[in-house]
């Protein structure tokens, strides 16, 4: 008999199952994706309901099962529930961590700790992240945050985008043409048919936000015309990931062009 185990965890998903019962879909650190049910989590005195909900990072508790595990035991360790589902942008740049999360991580029971400890991050600096079109600070938009995730998951998973040198033949860059098809910028000698032709300045977005690089974004964040490339910026990054995973991430249509990017147009 398979013994129970504990492992850090993030709801992703949550099915109803019966009249008090609710599958859960966890991305875990350590179990990678596991789904489990959680009994009588939906009545009103049940011991860890709103402990297994999402944007929650939880100490979970699982008696493995043949197809489904048994949650026995939930502790929140940190949540950022309120601060994220209390702001439209926060929250679908949110959902759109946890869908991209879970469609990295793969098949059930393969561990990817390093992508868990991104989504983490993100989903902890979306819950502190700039909203409401006031004042810019730092600029850390949610936007430009899930911008960020998506290309740092993505290298994490082995699909970078080459956002400088060609994809295809390895010429320094920068270059002016972007395909997922052919792997990210590509020259003009590599160039396929439909290839995205973004400003230069898109791409070395992308290379900032990939690395980290928020000093330089603070220093253009508020500069006119920003806004139309931190949105394209977030387009291509998002074409790349579609592509590599072979089908859509849903949650990311409802990240919308006015949302997430604050500042001069």
């Amino acid at each position: 008999m398979a013994e129970s185990y504990r492992d850090r965890a993030i709801v992703v998903k949550r099915h109803d199952l019966g009249e008090a019962d609710r599958i859960i879909v966890l991305f875990t650190r350590g179990h990678g994706i596991v789904r489990a049910v959680a009994k009588g989590v939906r009545r009103a005195k049940s011991r860890f309901g709103s402990r297994l909900a999402p944007f929650v990072d939880v100490d979970v508790q699982i008696h493995p099962g043949r197809n489904l595990g048994t949650v026995t035991g939930a502790d929140a360790m940190r949540t950022w529930a309120a601060p994220i589902v209390d702001d439209y942008a926060r929250y679908t740049c949110a959902c759109g961590v946890l869908e991209t999360a879970e469609r990295l991580a793969g098949e059930e029971g393969t561990p990817s700790p390093g992508l868990w400890d991104l989504t983490v991050e993100a989903l902890d600096a979306l819950a502190h992240s700039e909203t409401g079109g006031g004042e810019r600070i730092t600029g850390r938009t949610p936007g430009l945050l899930l911008t960020a995730y998506l290309l740092k998951a993505m290298a994490e998973s082995g699909w970078a985008p080459s956002l400088f040198d060609c994809a295809q033949c390895g010429k320094p860059g920068p270059h002016k043409a972007f395909a997922p098809s052919a792997g990210g910028a590509v020259c003009v000698e590599c160039r396929p048919p439909g290839a995205a032709t973004p400003p230069t300045d898109v791409l070395r977005l992308m290379w900032w936000l990939a690395h980290d690089r928020w000093d330089y974004v603070e220093a253009v964040a508020g500069h006119r015309g920003f806004r139309p490339l931190a949105a394209q910026a977030r387009g291509l990054a998002t074409a790349h990931l579609q592509f590599h995973l072979g089908r859509r991430v849903s949650a990311l249509t409802f990240v919308d062009a006015r949302w997430g990017e604050e500042g001069p147009s």
